[in-house]
């Protein structure tokens, strides 16, 4: 039984569809943020960096971010992922690509746009600018195939999907409009009965809404109050 911390963040909720593509048997385990669960000295064994998903494996392995857990259990299961050297090295690029700009630039994005004090102008304009950018990559990679990797549907279109399907937060309301080959691979993983089931777990289970100054302060630990 492999034990997965979420929330229903983007994150957390990638991992959740392969979790149910896979068929695996897991547990959910809720952590809420705004709460400050996160912090927990058992979790933070799991997930030393404080942040949702982690997983621990059947084996007592702990995986946290959400890219490595995909490639973890892909490979493990052997599915969802290539097996030529050079069809891997275009999968690599891509989960990566969604790693290390995709989620961190929308992440800022939203942000900046929604939760930042003033002055912000200058941050918004570029966080938004470079998520906007790499949508673009991705829209113009998905107008000459099905799939991220081509024919074949993989980890790479679930790394997509759990942003491209909350990317009207970080992007605008236009988004699926000026994305919209994204939008189409975000539909056609919403009709998977994995993503259906996925849907269900988000409504297990009742996260705090109270953003209040307490939240903020846990979730942007920036802002505390120096104890000096």
């Amino acid at each position: 039984m492999i034990d997965f911390y979420y929330n229903t963040g983007p994150n957390p909720m990638k991992v959740a569809l392969l979790l149910e593509e896979l068929g695996v048997a897991y547990r959910p385990v809720p952590v809420d943020m705004l709460r400050g669960e996160q912090f927990d000295a058992g979790f933070a064994r799991i997930n030393p960096n404080n942040k949702l998903p982690a997983i621990v494996d059947e084996d007592g392995t702990a995986v946290f971010d959400s890219n490595a857990i995909l490639l973890h259990l892909a490979d493990k299961h052997r599915r969802f992922v290539p097996v030529g050297v050079a069809e891997r090295g275009t999968m690599l690029s891509w989960l990566m690509f969604v790693a290390s700009g995709v989620g961190p630039y929308s992440g800022q994005a939203v942000h900046f746009q929604h939760f930042a004090p003033e002055p912000k102008d200058y941050a918004v304009t570029r966080y938004l600018f470079e998520a906007r950018r790499h949508f673009e990559i991705l829209d113009r990679r998905l107008a000459d195939s099905q799939w991220m990797l081509g024919d074949d549907y993989s980890i790479v279109d679930m790394a997509v999907w759990g942003w491209g399907r909350v990317m009207a937060r970080p992007l605008g309301d236009d988004a699926p409009a000026r994305f919209p080959n994204v939008a189409r691979l975000v539909a056609t993983i919403d009709a998977r009965p994995a993503a259906a089931r996925v849907a269900t777990l988000r409504d297990t289970h009742a996260f705090s809404q109270q953003f209040d100054q307490a939240a903020q302060q846990t979730l942007f630990r920036h802002l505390a109050p120096r104890a000096d």
